[in-house]
């Protein structure tokens, strides 16, 4: 349906006709259904076709705010025709398709039945959609939609700089080194051995499939404890921390030198994202300081800028005040520093502010924004 409503846009765009509204499209659906080659449409839920559709109508507008300036960041293209071998698929039911929870567990979907699931954690609310969800590496996971009062944490002193590295994924202001995992790194033994019997198989074949999923499978653990690790760190910072600061690394830039894979395997963006999020929905301070503050040029303890360093040297005393200083701490200091935050042995309080935690689950919208997807 999604590519059957972007060829008569297409089709109409090429003719110079009229856009075809989304009414339009959702009448062309009910005619696809009645056509006899199309029979098949109707053993699946209306709502997913709908749901498609829908897809199909965000893409074009963020497509036409982009082209226009109203949307920011990078351009988004027109939207591309699916194909039916891509490796990650999606279908999302509402609520008027009457998806349930049943009473030993089990999730109820409109005509495809009680669905066994493995549960990570207890619903709070009843779910205004879920999203089933199948990923490269074979496995389904089903994404729900609630409302939930998470509310501000409890007022913490502490406010933390954090300098994002590669031998350190993080060091902070206080001191504290956070080791780099190298989940990717861990893996690319057994990853090589994979992709070297992968490129042995014959292509179109079946042991070419299943070779292909056991590569999946390899990337996807990688990439699981990878985000475990990023939401672990960031739920500790932001619990113990009143405020915390991060320098806007260019991490498109890092990722077209030497040290790609290193970027890659790090996540930087991923975690920086992770902490603003958790800090609106929690009531804690976030701010992003720019890539272009001589954070590691900079003294930390009086302030003086002694220029740039090669990256052999660790640590050097300030031609100014003597002090020693660590380039990784003392870059982190001087990131708080830089968002207005002050350091100090006994931290320092700032003004507390409950905010709703941005949803990024795809879904619909429930009639609070204060949710969890």
């Amino acid at each position: 349906m999604f590519n059957d409503g972007l060829r008569v846009r297409q089709e109409a765009y090429e003719a110079g006709l009229p856009y075809v509204t989304d009414a339009d499209l959702s009448a062309r659906l009910t005619a696809c259904k009645a056509a006899p080659e199309r029979a098949w449409l109707a053993d699946v839920s209306a709502v997913i076709l709908q749901q498609s559709l829908a897809d199909l109508n965000r893409a074009y507008r963020n497509f036409f705010a982009s082209a226009t300036g109203k949307r920011k960041g990078p351009k988004v293209a027109p939207p591309r025709f699916r194909s039916r071998k891509d490796r990650r698929q999606a279908i999302r039911f509402t609520a008027n398709a009457r998806f349930a929870v049943t009473a030993v567990g089990k999730l109820r979907l409109p005509k495809v039945g009680d669905v066994p699931v493995r549960w990570s954690r207890r619903l709070p609310s009843v779910p205004s959609s879920v999203t089933v969800i199948l990923d490269a590496a074979g496995r389904y996971f089903a994404s729900f939609v609630v409302e939930t009062d998470s509310g501000p944490l409890p007022t913490a002193e502490p406010v933390v700089g954090i300098d994002l590295g590669l031998t350190h994924f993080a060091v902070l202001s206080d001191g504290r080194k956070i080791a780099s995992p190298q989940f990717l790194r861990r893996a690319e033994k057994k990853l090589r051995r994979a992709q070297q019997a992968l490129s042995r198989k014959q292509r179109g074949s079946r042991n070419r499939d299943k070779a292909r999923v056991k590569v999946a499978r390899a990337h996807a653990r990688a990439a699981d404890a990878r985000r475990d690790f990023h939401h672990q760190l960031s739920a500790a910072l932001i619990r113990d921390s009143q405020a915390v600061a991060v320098e806007d690394l260019a991490v498109k830039g890092l990722a077209r030198t030497r040290l790609a894979k290193s970027v890659q395997d790090a996540g930087w963006r991923a975690f920086v994202r992770m902490l603003e999020y958790k800090a609106r929905l929690h009531g804690r301070e976030f701010h992003r300081i720019g890539r272009f503050v001589p954070t590691s040029q900079t003294c930390s303890a009086c302030g003086v800028k002694d220029g740039p360093k090669p990256l052999h040297v660790r640590a050097w005393q300030c031609q100014r005040c003597g002090a020693w200083l660590d380039r990784d701490v003392n870059a982190a200091v001087n990131v708080a520093k830089a968002a207005g935050l002050a350091v100090s042995a006994c931290g320092a309080q700032v003004r507390p502010g409950a905010t709703p935690a941005q949803r990024n689950e795809a879904g619909t919208l429930p009639k609070s924004r204060q949710e969890v997807a």
